[in-house]
């Protein structure tokens, strides 16, 4: 079964994750393709994800790599921050539409049937 990859695309998109610290999602968002195609890419050349919550996860050597895992970190907590604001006014605005339209309240001037 043929792809429609290159062979010379293929190795650049896994040195993208195995040597510059890409995530593969990450990667593979900005190449345009399916992050299970890169990630099966990267399984074949022997990559094993790191756990994002291990603390003790060896850092890359490579000082490229490194500064594209921080670029990558430092995007993510861009959007991450954005999506926290998005929802802090989404609160706030329900929980003002709560608070207007009391079920109790009526139009005829407080009397209820």
């Amino acid at each position: 079964m043929a792809s429609g990859y290159t062979r010379q695309f293929r190795d650049q998109a896994v040195k993208l994750v195995t040597e510059r610290g890409y995530a593969p999602s990450t990667a593979a968002r900005e190449l345009g393709m399916p992050d299970s195609t890169l990630v099966q890419w990267l399984k074949k050349a022997g990559w094993k994800p790191l756990r994002e919550s291990d603390p003790d996860a060896a850092l890359p050597e490579d000082p490229k790599a490194l500064a594209a895992q921080v670029r990558e970190l430092r995007r993510q907590v861009k959007r991450l921050e954005m999506e926290k604001e998005i929802l802090k006014k989404a609160t706030a605005y329900f929980a003002s539409l709560k608070t207007s339209a009391s079920p109790l309240s009526t139009d005829d001037g407080g009397s209820l049937r």
